[in-house]
Formats: structure tokens, sequence, C-alpha cells
């Protein structure tokens, strides 16, 4: 009973101590103080009619829709359903949340509970016995011995190591959480893209096709003239070669449309055989006159990737009150309770029974530097966590500016490309007259004829580049997808 009452003393001392963890408390970052993503001194000049950004909220979650395509929304959905990479961070995700249910579980006490049946024969040598010194003992006996029991312990934490641990596993749990919502906006934005590019390409070969109609129409020309007596065969030949020449270019972009199409079933999941009709033009599309773009203040805290940091160093501050903690001692309490007997039927008998209280400490003397490395190398790779955040936000920072300008520089780009267009159509009617009454020569249509499928391939170029923009800035700023909260604990 005396030493019960000891243990149960001891018991006390431990658990008035249990609340004393060592090691950095782990503060949230402060939000950035700036209202702006670049310096006014870098502002453009005033763009041409088309998309603005509005800072405020920012972009809804599903924000692909503001493009207004029914199609391209099923699309973003099966990706997001059936993608097998989104599949595989997914379970990741599950088997981090797994980990922070077993670290927790290690805070609780250990139960455990054991049986045996043993058929053993005894070395009396081994107990200083000779065999025949006594009468009847000429053989080691042989025995049967059956026990039922089980045992608890409990580790006080005194210094908070498995908090730490419960801590850590959390913080890289949100960690994980993190980057499965970038997974899921990035694969949103991939889908988006691909469909944008699938759209542009058809396009393109659109107008390679009206194109090889303009030298269709000049190759006729030439030979009329010609049977006129008013041309030559060098203006056939010449009207000819042209018109091979733009029709080698569209097995090429037929190519390229087979491969985006290719991409795209890739993302949603499916064999390319699979993937149904993707008509998709650019003109379907609605391009966004207001783009909610998020404020600086709020982007930290809705960025996939900036939380991500956070949680890394978040992660690497518990990871320093863990190896803080193993610099000071570890106490144990427990007991274990056995009943044994050689039958079976005497085996919940009170006289076989045994009981053991125990309180064990275990403390570091001696092991020569490692410990103290250990906690130097952890407070190390929190600094390379802080470092990492705060690059992390520059670069989204930075990401988001480039963005802003990029959008606008695009809208004049698009104005002055239309011009351009019809600048060159003028000049191409202009010339193709001209040499209808022999006012100049063919080549003088070709090169306006170039100059008006540069001008047309350059506004597809630009468009396309418009609406993937747009496109990246809402990525940039938006939400990911959000799954069910990581329940964090903070070393008090």
């Amino acid at each position: 009973m005396t030493r019960f009452r000891t243990l149960t003393a001891t018991l006390v001392a431990a658990t008035a101590l249990a609340g004393c963890t060592v090691g950095p408390n782990f503060e949230r970052p402060a939000a950035p103080g700036a209202s702006a993503y670049a310096s006014p001194h870098d502002a453009l000049p005033k763009p041409a009619p088309g998309p603005g950004a509005a800072l405020g909220a920012g972009p809804s979650l599903a924000w692909w829709k503001a493009f207004n395509s029914p199609a391209m929304d099923a699309l973003v959905d099966r990706a997001i359903a059936h993608n097998a990479s989104l599949e595989a961070s997914n379970a990741t995700l599950a088997a981090a949340r797994e980990q922070v249910a077993a670290a927790r579980g290690h805070e609780l006490p250990q139960v455990d509970v054991n049986a045996g049946a043993h058929h053993e024969e005894a070395n009396l040598a081994g107990f200083g016995f000779k065999l025949g010194a006594l009468p009847g003992l000429t053989s080691n006996p042989v025995f049967d011995l059956y026990s039922v029991g089980g045992g608890i312990s409990y580790d006080l934490d005194l210094f908070g190591k498995q908090r730490g641990k419960v801590e850590q596993a959390a913080a890289q749990a949100e960690a994980q959480q993190r980057q499965t919502e970038a997974a899921h906006l990035a694969l949103a934005g991939q889908v988006v893209n691909q469909v944008l590019t699938i759209a542009a390409i058809r396009e393109r070969i659109a107008t390679s096709n009206a194109l090889l109609a303009d030298d269709q129409r000049n190759v006729d020309l030439t030979q009329k003239r010609k049977q006129a007596g008013e041309g030559t065969l060098t203006e056939v030949l010449n009207a000819q070669a042209q018109f091979m020449a733009d029709r080698s270019t569209i097995p090429q972009l037929e190519q390229q449309l087979d491969e985006a199409r290719h991409l795209l079933a890739t993302l949603i999941g499916i064999a390319p055989a699979d993937l149904g009709p993707t008509d998709f033009d650019l003109d379907a599309f609605t391009l966004p006159q207001q783009i909610p773009v998020t404020l600086p203040s709020a982007l930290v805290h809705k960025r996939p990737d900036i939380l991500q940091a956070e949680a890394d160093l978040h992660a690497a501050t518990a990871a320093v009150g863990i190896a803080t903690a193993d610099l000071y001692p570890d106490v144990t309490l427990g007991g274990t309770y056995t009943q044994g007997s050689p039958t079976i039927g005497d085996l919940l008998s009170s006289k076989f029974r045994g009981f053991d209280l125990f309180a064990g400490l275990t403390a570091p003397i001696f092991h020569g530097g490692t410990l103290k490395a250990q906690k130097r190398a952890a407070i190390d790779q929190a600094k390379a966590a802080d470092a990492t955040y705060r690059q992390t936000v520059l670069d989204a920072f930075r990401q988001t500016a480039d963005l802003l300008d990029a959008i606008k520089s695009d809208a004049r780009s698009v104005a002055n490309r239309e011009e351009s267009v019809g600048v060159a159509q003028h000049s191409l009617q202009l010339s193709r007259r001209s040499f209808q009454v022999g006012n100049s020569g063919l080549l003088q249509i070709l090169d306006s004829q170039r100059l008006y499928e540069q001008a047309r391939m350059g506004l597809v170029d630009m468009r396309e580049q418009q609406f993937v923009n747009v496109a990246r800035l809402y990525v940039a700023t938006a939400g990911g997808w959000t799954g069910p909260a990581i329940e964090t604990a903070s070393a008090q």
C-alpha cells in the first residue's frame, strides 16, 4: 500500500508538469498590408475596351462558368470526378488524415490484452539442482502453463513531445489538403486551357481553308487571263504554287487538333477514342468584362500554394518542439494484471493472480551531441520553410501583377489586330481588281494576300491569348477545391 501511495504521489506531481511544453509556438504569418499588386508607376496606358479587373472578394469556386459554355463546364466536372492524378491526390490526403488520427491515438492510455498457452520443460540445472540429488528428481519436469492478462501504459508527455507530433501531423495533413486543392484548381485550368486551344486551332483551320479558297480564286483568275491572251503561264504556275504551299499547312493544324483532343481526353480520365465531339469556337465563349480579383491581403489566405507553404512552416515549427522535447526526461506510468495457471480450470482462480504497477523515467544523459544537432537542424528547416513561404507569397503577387498587365495589353493587341485585318482585306480587294484590269501583276496580289493571311492568323493568336490569360488570372486568384477542415493542434 505504501508503494501504491508513492506511485500515486508521483502521478500527481507528474501531471502537474504535464502542461509544460517546450519549443516555439506557431504564429500564422500576418497578411500583407499592400492594397494593390503593382506600383502605380508601372500602370499601363488606358486599355482598349475589353476585360477589366475589379479588386474584391475574388472569383467564385466554379470560376470557369464565367465563360458561359455549358459544354466546357461539363468537361471540367468530368475531369474533377474522374481524373486519375486527382484521384491519387485525394487518396494521399485521406492517408494524411489517418496519420493525424494515429498520432492523436498515442496521446491516450495504451491498453493491451494478452493470452498464452505453453508446454514447457524446466531446466533444473539452470537453478542449481542436480538430477538424482533428491528422491524422484530424475528428469526435468514437463508441464503446461496457461495465462491471460492485460496491461495499460500512459506517457505523461511532460514536455509536449507527443502533442508536438500531433501538431506536426495535423499541419502535414493540412499541407496535403492545400496541395490537393491546388491540384483541383490546376486541373480545371488545364481543361479550360485545352478547350480554348481546341477552339483556336479549329479557327486556324477555318482561316486556312478560307485562304485556300482565295488561292483557288487566284488560280482561276490567272487561267482565264492566260486563255484570253492577257496572262502568262508563269502567273498560272505562281498561283498554283501558292495554293499548294498554303494547302500543306492544313494537315499540320489537323495534327495539332488531334493532339489537343487526346490531351483533353486524358485530363477528363478517358481514352482518346472515347472522347466525343469538341466543336468549340472562340466566338461561342463569353469574354468576361469584369474579372473579380482577390485583394492581396486576402490572397494569402485563399491561394492553395500559399496556404500549403504556411502549413509546411507550421509543421517545421512543430518539429522544433519535438526535437526540443527529446532533450528532456520522459515519464511513463502503467500497470499489468496477469492470471496464470498450469490448468485451464484454475486459470481464473484468485490464487494464481499477479499484478504490477510501475512508473518509468527515461532521461538523456549523453548521446554524442545527436539530440542538440537534431534540434539545430529542425530550427534551420523552420527558417527554410519561413523563407519558402515568403518567396511563395512574392511569386503569387508577381504572377497576379503580370496577368493584370497582360489582360490590359491583350485588349489593345486584339483591337490593333482587328484593325490590321480590315486594312489588309481592303488592300487585297484593291490588288485583285487592279490585276483584273491589267494595272498590276500577280505578285502584288500574292503579297497582299500574304499580309492578309498573317493578319488573320495573328488575330486568332491574340484572341486565344486573351482568353487564356483571363483563365490564368482566374486560376491565380481563385481558391481551390475545399475538403473537410483539418483540426490542427498548437502547442501552448
